[in-house]
């Protein structure tokens, strides 16, 4: 699809430069260590109430490992990303472990092209915010039209809480304490996405959820800056 010169660049490289093998292989040190993939799996999967008949989505699988836990109790899952290096190594795992029902594709939000309601469910998980709010409500209406009549959308991101009053003393210590808890490198990775990334705050995220017609089920907001949403279309 030839899309308008005024058009977003989602592939460009902002902070990290994953095109850069070390930066990937970092990255997946990195998720590994800090999250907790199985359990993430578990808790989306209950709460989108996937079958062994569903195709699911996800839209920034990054190095593949939920798309991967995914595909082992689905029918089929596509899995995009913005870096084609990231995929290259996610294909890489999946070869591996010799999975096939596990598509990976180089796009995303804006970008990926499918037929109008093809997915029973789409995921994403700490992608969104490197669009800003209009081409945040550009991707979010792309994605309620990919998903089945009564099709589900979990969405997980950093959004900021309106509460604040003080917002250097709130961000100060966020940092500080992520410093302390995951070591420096990834509390520099915060600091700059505060500065440079599109996280929203969390009335426009829920505006713009509902304003593409999708109907929020469950929303929570944890540490502060992480949100998630389940939502039917």
């Amino acid at each position: 699809m030839i899309r308008p010169r005024w058009y977003y660049d989602e592939f460009k490289q902002f902070t990290v430069d994953y095109t850069d093998i070390e930066e990937v292989q970092s990255y997946d040190l990195n998720m590994q260590r800090l999250r907790d993939i199985k359990k993430e799996f578990k808790l989306i999967r209950d709460i989108l109430k996937i079958s062994e008949n569903d195709v699911v989505l996800e839209i920034g699988t990054g190095t593949g490992e939920l798309a991967l836990d995914f595909s082992m109790y689905c029918k089929r899952v596509v899995a995009v990303d913005v870096s084609e290096r990231m995929i290259e190594f996610a294909r890489t795992k999946a070869a591996k472990r010799k999975i096939e029902n596990l598509e990976f594709c180089h796009g995303g939000f804006l970008t990926y092209e499918c037929n109008e309601e093809s997915f029973d469910a789409v995921i994403s998980q700490l992608a969104l915010h490197h669009l800003n709010d209009f081409w945040k409500m550009i991707a979010l209406r792309r994605i309620y039209k990919m998903l089945k009549k009564g099709g589900r959308f979990y969405l997980r991101d950093v959004v900021f809480p309106t509460y604040v009053q003080d917002y250097d003393d709130y961000f100060g210590n966020i940092i500080n304490e992520t410093r302390k808890t995951a070591g420096e490198k990834i509390g520099s990775d915060i600091e700059t996405h505060i500065k440079d990334e599109f996280s929203t705050l969390d009335w426009i995220m829920e505006g713009l959820l509902k304003s593409v017609g999708f109907k929020i089920e469950e929303m929570g907001y944890f540490d502060g800056f992480i949100a998630t949403y389940a939502c039917k279309k």
